[in-house]
C-alpha cells in the first residue's frame, strides 16, 4: 500500500527559550498545543474535581457508605482500563476505612459488557448496599433499573460517550454526561476512579475523618502507576491532564515505587522499571494484563495489581503471560485468515470496499478487536471483526476507525435508518462494539459500507503519515535521543516524533524473521553511520545487493543492549529502496 507522507503544521505562535534544544522546539510546535505552558507538567498543574458533574452526589454516597460501614461492590470492566480502575478504588476505599468491599468483572462471553441485569443478580449474593461501576456503566439503564428494585444504590464512574437516556442511578460521575464542565474529556476510566478518590479524601480532611478515625491519611500519588497504565493502555488522548498523570505515573515506576503487580508484569515482560517510557506500557504491559480479558476472567490481572506479596504478584504475572501467549497465537491464525478473506474479494487494496466487515465462525470473540484494528492499520478503512457467540446465532463484533469517521455516529446512523438490524452498539469515535444476529450480516455489511461510502470520500482513503520533517545529521545522535524521550510522554493526539529521510544504504542484512538490520549514512554526511532496524519488513520492500539508498520514515531512539546504550533509528515505514 502506498503511503502519502505529510508534514505536520508548525505553530509558529510557540515561543521557547535558548535552552530548548532546537529539535525540540520543532517537534512541540509541531504538537497540538496554543502555549508552551502546556507542556509544563507536574501535580500542582492537574486540573481540581470541582467541575466534575455530580462529584458531590458521588461523594455522598460513599460518604454514607464510609459512616455506616455498608457492604460495596465494585463493578468492573474486562480491559486494563477497568481493571486498574477497580484497584485503585479498592485501595483507596480501604485506606479511607471501608472494610467491607469486593468487585465482580463480567465475563465478556457470559454476560457481555457493563452494569447488566444478570450482573446485578449475579452482585446480590454478595448483599451489597452500593454498587460502584468503574469505566462502565453509562449506558446501563436496564442494570440500574434492576438494582434500583433491589433496593442497591448505584455509583457510576465512567468515561464513554452517554447515550440519549441516562440510567437512574443515585450518582453518575462521567466528564462525558451532557452539562459536565470538566475541561479534559479524553480522561480515562481509571481518571475519573483517581478523581473521585482524590475529592473523597479532600472531603474527609474537612472532616478531621482520619485522625477521628485512628488513619493514616493515605497518598493518593501511590495510585499513579495505576492510573498512567489504565490511562495508556486505553489508547485516550494525552491532552496536558493526561499527559501529567502518565508522566507522574511513569516517573514513580522509574523511581522503583511500583507495586507489586507492576513490577511483576515488568518483569515477565523483560523490561527494566528505571527505562520505562510509556510506549512500553503500551506495547508490554497492557497487552499481558488485557489478555486475561479477552481470552479468560480479568479477576486474574486484577489480583495481579492487587497483590501485596512479590512472590504471589509474580505467581499472577506469569499467568498473564502465558495468557498472552495464547492470545498471540489466536490472533496470527485469525490475522492470516482475514487476509485470505480479503484476498479473494480484490487483489488490489483500491478496490475493497470503504468499510470493511469480515465474520468467520472460527474466530474468538475475545480476539476480534484485535483483528479489526489489525485490518484497519493495513488497509485503512473502518473496519469490523465478528465472531459467533458459542451456543447461540448472536454475532458480537468490534470496530475501528480511520481518523476523521466517528464509528459509533457510523453505527448509530445504520441503526436508525434500519430499524431492528443491530441488536445493541456503543463505543465512541475510533472503537466501537456491536451485537447482531447471524442472518443479518450479510445485511449489516451493506448497510454499513453504504454509510461509510457516504460519509468518508476516497481521499481520506488514502494512507497517509504524518511527518515531523527532515533531521540534520549533526541532530542525529545519542543526546538528542534521550531529550526527545524525556519530552514526553508520547501518545495518542500528542504523538511520539516521526522524520522523514533519504540514507545512504551501507549494510543491510536480515535479523530474526523478517526484521532488516541496517547500517546508514546520511545523505548530507556521509562519514558519519547510524544503526537501523525495520521490524516486520513485508515481501517486495527487501533492499537487493545492489541497493545503495533507502527512503525511510523513522524514530530516534536510544537501543540498550548487553550493558550498553546506542543510537537506533526505528524505521516505521520504507518509502523507497534504490
Amino acid at each position: 500500500m502506498s503511503i502519502e507522507v505529510l508534514r505536520r503544521s508548525v505553530n509558529t505562535g510557540l515561543q521557547f527559550n535558548d535552552s530548548v534544544h532546537p529539535l525540540i522546539q520543532k517537534i512541540y510546535k509541531q504538537r497540538t498545543i496554543s502555549d508552551a505552558d502546556e507542556l509544563e507538567l507536574g501535580l500542582n498543574n492537574l486540573l481540581t474535581p470541582d467541575k466534575l458533574m455530580g462529584i458531590g452526589d458521588a461523594v455522598e454516597l460513599l460518604m454514607i457508605a464510609l459512616e455506616q460501614q455498608q457492604r460495596v461492590l465494585i463493578v468492573a470492566d474486562f480491559d486494563a482500563d477497568g481493571a486498574t480502575s477497580c484497584v485503585v478504588a479498592i485501595n483507596c476505599l480501604k485506606q479511607f476505612g471501608l472494610k467491607q468491599i469486593d468487585y465482580v468483572v463480567p465475563n465478556r462471553f457470559e454476560f457481555g459488557y457493563g452494569l447488566t441485569p444478570e450482573i446485578v443478580e449475579l452482585g446480590r449474593l454478595k448483599n451489597p448496599d452500593l454498587i460502584i461501576t468503574v469505566d462502565n456503566g453509562i449506558s446501563s439503564v436496564a442494570g440500574v433499573e434492576c438494582a434500583n428494585a433491589a433496593g442497591i444504590a448505584v455509583l457510576i464512574t465512567d468515561h464513554h460517550i452517554a447515550p440519549s437516556h441516562l440510567p437512574a442511578a443515585q450518582a453518575i460521575l462521567n466528564p462525558n454526561q451532557p452539562g459536565c464542565e470538566f475541561p479534559s474529556k479524553c480522561i480515562a476510566g481509571v481518571g475519573v476512579t483517581f478523581y473521585l478518590m482524590l475529592a473523597l479524601r479532600s472531603h474527609l480532611r474537612s472532616l478531621n475523618w482520619f485522625e477521628k478515625s485512628n488513619l493514616e491519611e493515605p497518598n493518593l500519588a501511590n495510585q499513579l502507576d495505576l492510573v498512567a497504565l489504565g490511562t495508556i493502555a486505553d489508547v485516550v488522548a494525552l491532552d496536558r491532564n493526561n499527559r501529567i498523570l502518565v508522566d507522574e505515573g511513569v516517573k514513580r515506576i522509574r523511581a522503583g515505587k511500583a507495586r507489586p503487580g507492576i513490577e511483576a508484569l515488568l518483569k515477565v515482560s523483560n523490561r527494566e522499571a528505571n527505562r520505562l517510557k510509556a510506549s512500553d506500557i503500551g506495547y508490554s504491559l497492557a497487552p499481558r494484563l488485557n489478555a486475561a480479558g479477552r481470552l479468560e476472567d480479568m479477576s486474574v490481572g486484577i489480583e495481579c495489581l492487587l497483590s501485596e506479596s512479590e512472590n504471589e504478584a509474580y505467581h499472577y504475572a506469569l499467568s498473564l503471560d502465558g495468557i498472552n501467549r495464547d492470545r498471540k497465537k489466536i490472533e496470527a491464525d485469525m490475522r492470516e485468515q482475514a487476509w485470505e478473506a480479503l484476498d479473494e474479494i480484490s487483489m488490489k487494496i483500491e478496490d475493497l470496499p470503504p468499510g470493511i466487515c469480515l465474520f468467520d465462525d472460527r474466530w474468538h470473540q475475545g480476539v476480534v478487536g484485535i483483528i479489526a484494528s489489525r485490518i484497519k492499520d493495513k488497509f485503512h478503512r473502518p473496519s469490523i471483526a465478528f465472531a459467533q457467540v458459542d451456543g447461540s446465532e448472536e454475532l458480537k463484533g468490534s470496530a475501528r476507525s480511520v481518523k476523521g469517521f466517528h464509528i459509533r455516529d457510523a453505527l448509530d446512523q445504520v441503526a436508525t435508518k434500519n430499524p431492528g438490524l443491530i441488536n445493541k452498539f456503543g463505543g465512541h469515535a475510533m472503537a466501537a462494539g456491536l451485537s447482531l444476529n447471524k442472518n443479518d450480516f450479510e445485511a449489516f455489511d451493506h448497510a454499513f459500507t453504504e454509510e461509510v461510502g457516504r460519509l468518508l470520500d476516497e481521499d481520506q482513503l488514502k494512507a497517509r503519515v504524518f511527518s515531523d520533517g527532515w533531521v540534520e545529521a549533526k541532530w542525529l545522535n545519542l543526546q538528542v535521543a534521550y531529550l526527545i524521550e524525556e519530552a514526553g510522554p508520547w501518545g495518542q493526539e500528542f504523538p511520539e516524533p516521526l522524520f522523514d529521510g533519504r540514507f545512504n544504504l551501507v549494510q543491510h542484512r536480515k535479523v530474526g524473521e523478517n526484521h532488516l538490520k541496517m547500517m546508514l549514512s546520511p545523505t548530507d554526511d556521509p562519514s558519519g553511520t547510524l544503526d537501523a532496524i525495520a521490524f516486520n519488513v513485508e515481501a517486495g520492500h527487501w533492499p537487493d545487493q545492489n541497493s545503495s539508498e533507502i527512503e525511510i520514515i523513522y524514530r530516534i531512539e536510544t537501543n540498550h543492549f548487553q550493558g550498553n546504550t546506542s543510537l537506533q533509528l526505528v524505521v516505521e515505514h520504507i518509502l523507497s529502496i534504490r
